[in-house]
């Protein structure tokens, strides 16, 4: 089994910073393309950052030039640094990662519980 657990979010003023990591831990054989997720209250959860193995990212456009996603592959740990926070960045943030486990030896796709980001205006 695979866990995926996301800290660092929490209340921060419009401007403000925050980190998110996000730690996988488990059976873990590899993992393939990680990524951060986020869902506002009656909206769909919608992408924010993605990051592969090799250490090739993609964001969304409202994020580009704020946030950056890193990851530490000796600690199958995911990083989302955010800068310049506005207030339409509050949401649930999840962590995602595709995961090949020593049991199945296939990738398989895991969610983190969500963390709360909340930016005030």
């Amino acid at each position: 089994q695979v866990q995926l657990v996301e800290s660092g979010g929490g209340l921060v003023q419009a401007g403000g910073s925050l980190r998110l990591s996000c730690a996988a831990s488990g059976s873990i054989f590899s993992i393939n393309v990680m990524g951060w997720y986020r869902q506002a209250p009656g909206k769909q959860r919608e992408l924010v950052a993605t990051i592969t193995s090799g250490g090739s990212t993609n964001y969304a456009d409202s994020v580009k030039g704020r946030f950056t996603i890193s990851r530490d592959n000796d600690k199958n740990t995911l990083y989302l640094q955010m800068i310049s926070l506005k207030p339409e960045d509050t949401a649930v943030y999840y962590c995602n990662a595709e995961v090949k486990t020593w049991r199945t030896m296939r990738y398989n796709n895991y969610w983190g519980q969500g963390t709360q980001v909340t930016v005030s205006s």
